[in-house]
């Protein structure tokens, strides 16, 4: 029980911690994690392959 609780525990905490922009910052969101929404990748030119359909 001590386990699941702990578990529970640190799984709360990563959420909070990995949210505090969208939670803590007005108009905050979670950044996209989509290939085509990345700058850095346009940039290398490397893209979706949703967006390579022929």
């Amino acid at each position: 029980m001590k386990l699941v609780l702990l578990s529970i525990a640190i799984i709360g905490l990563s959420v909070v911690l990995l949210g505090v922009k969208v939670f803590f910052v007005k108009g905050g969101r979670f950044p996209s994690g989509h290939v085509g929404q990345s700058a850095a990748l346009r940039r290398k030119g490397i893209s979706c392959a949703h967006d390579d359909k022929e």
